[in-house]
């Protein structure tokens, strides 16, 4: 499997570098470079990019700020001098952060990350039934029918499932997680909770029960959790 990419960096040396690693890297194809974020972005869509290796300092739009423009199916990989935008990056739901001067072994690393991440979710269609998370080095399968609910705690996502004690934790940010799941079966009813509506069996006083957790339905989702509630009333 080759994975289509593009670099995205306002420094000329630094896209010279990250050319001639991914000339090295037998599974990447360099679709374009640019030195600045906005020119890239109808390559980025008519030639269907996987990889976006992504600075963050830039004058006209940082690359965080762009990073929240592009598709979740996109994978970034920021690459930068400041080791202080690491936790937003992955705030960003980036697939690693890369700092410079940038090696080829840790740029090789984050490359196989992207490889792997798409060659799970391509040898494990259909997206309907289940999604893979990061959580920690490791990625994992979560079958939509085995959560319960999902948390958000801070910069991490929590996922409860039916079949564990504890919870997967994932860095990632709740707006991209929601994006993926079947609304159909998910519904978010408050800023920190979605929840499987299939496992919705006990609701008191405006709070879904699961076991000793109770989560509150919040007024912003309320009328939307009640109209579910309506078509499955008797």
């Amino acid at each position: 499997m080759k994975l289509k990419c593009v670099i995205i960096d306002d420094e000329p040396l630094a896209i010279d570098l990250l050319k001639s690693y991914v000339k090295k890297t037998p599974f990447l194809d360099l679709i374009g470079t640019f030195e600045e974020p906005l020119s890239s972005v109808e390559t980025i869509k008519k030639n269907d990019v996987q990889v976006l290796f992504l600075d963050i300092n830039m004058p006209q739009i940082s690359g965080m700020e762009f990073a929240k423009t592009l598709p979740t199916s996109l994978k970034v990989i920021f690459t930068t001098a400041y080791d202080q935008y690491a936790l937003e990056g992955f705030r960003q739901n980036a697939l690693d952060y890369l700092l410079k001067p940038v090696s080829y072994a840790e740029f090789l690393q984050a490359s196989h990350k992207a490889l792997e991440w798409f060659n799970l979710t391509e040898n494990n269609q259909p997206p309907l039934n289940s999604i893979f998370v990061k959580s920690g080095y490791r990625i994992e399968k979560m079958d939509f029918d085995n959560i319960l609910y999902i948390e958000n705690q801070k910069d991490y996502v929590k996922f409860h499932l039916q079949s564990a004690t504890d919870p997967v934790s994932s860095l990632m940010s709740m707006q991209s997680l929601e994006e993926k799941l079947p609304s159909n079966k998910f519904m978010r009813v408050h800023r920190s909770f979605i929840v499987n509506l299939d496992k919705v069996k006990t609701i008191e006083r405006n709070n879904i029960v699961f076991g000793k957790q109770y989560i509150p339905v919040s007024d912003s989702y309320k009328d939307k959790f009640m109209e579910f509630l309506s078509k499955h009333f008797f």
